[in-house]
């Protein structure tokens, strides 16, 4: 081997150590981009529950005035809501195109942790000192958004349910049992029917609650729809699949019969803790962020979350 075969022997070494590494901070930056989600679900709970009593300094900003309703309680979590939006957006904004490891954008997404630190300050900051129209006008879009963002946050739940159809139900080739996925399918349908049945006891107490009836027996149909498919023979797989997205199905159809006025008629409130806390509060907040945090997670590490299939 000649002196020159050897040198470039060495750079192509370093080179392809370097886009290794490179690579690496790509990844990691998606799990600290998930993070930040997470930790501003936090923010926006504790601004909800606990801003008015050890957030007082913010009474004396102009736009929040000496009343909790525009900078606590719903309109500090929609001030948050906003300062995530304004974050990722800018986000989004400055690394969209981004496809070489060595490019510049790529180095942004990954690196400059310290001067991100400083814009998701701003970002949470400026909802704090904006208009209340401004708030009012984004609490409205809002709603439209919430409702694309948890189609998406559905479809790309499919990557973590699928993981764990492939992980513990064996291939339809295979002579494996999978003793264990059959297990969890079984306890996923039978806590989604029990689910079902609860949400009937809790917030169907009479025949005039039409609305409410409606959602449950169409959540009820799609579960057995799922259950139907995965069990019918020219299929018969993903039988965990859709074990788990039953749950997470019930469990959406709770949140939304949840957050019901408690003042109408078929609103029933069960509470056990002696302090008044609401425990279903509690459990439907857990969940979400879960869900919220491993949907992040699933389209930030395999972007096939969002990608059919036609074959």
């Amino acid at each position: 081997m000649t002196k020159a075969q050897g040198t470039g022997l060495c750079q192509d070494g370093v080179h392809e150590e370097a886009r290794s590494r490179r690579r690496r901070q790509s990844l990691g930056a998606r799990y600290a981009y998930g993070l930040i989600f997470f930790a501003t679900n936090l923010l926006a709970w504790f601004i909800r529950d606990y801003g008015a009593k050890l957030l007082r300094g913010l009474h004396h900003v102009p736009v929040c005035g000496a009343g909790d309703s525009k900078c606590f309680q719903s309109g500090g979590v929609l001030r948050v809501s906003l300062g995530c939006f304004i974050f990722f957006w800018l986000m989004f904004a400055t690394t969209f195109g981004a496809r070489k490891l060595h490019g510049i954008r790529n180095s942004w997404h990954s690196g400059f942790w310290v001067l991100k630190s400083l814009v998701y300050a701003v970002s949470m900051i400026t909802p704090f000192i904006i208009p209340n129209i401004i708030i009012q006008l984004y609490g409205e879009i809002a709603r439209m958004g919430a409702g694309v963002f948890l189609l998406l946050q559905l479809i790309s739940m499919q990557y973590f349910i699928s993981w764990c159809n492939s992980r513990w139900m064996p291939d339809s080739g295979s002579n494996q049992f999978g003793l264990f996925g059959l297990f969890l399918s079984t306890v996923s349908f039978v806590a989604s029917f029990a689910g079902l049945a609860v949400l009937c006891v809790l917030y169907v107490p009479s025949s005039s609650c039409a609305f409410n009836i409606f959602t449950v027996a169409w959540t009820a149909i799609l579960v057995m729809t799922m259950m139907a498919v995965s069990l019918h023979s020219k299929v018969n797989e993903g039988l965990l699949s859709s074990g788990i997205m039953s749950l997470y199905v019930v469990f959406l159809c709770w949140s939304a019969l949840h957050s019901e006025p408690k003042t109408g008629k078929c609103h029933t409130e069960m509470k056990f803790a002696k302090d008044g806390g609401d425990w279903a509060t509690v459990v439907s907040f857990i969940i979400a962020i879960f869900a919220i945090v491993m949907a992040t997670f699933s389209t930030g590490i395999d972007t096939r979350s969002f990608q059919v299939s036609l074959v």
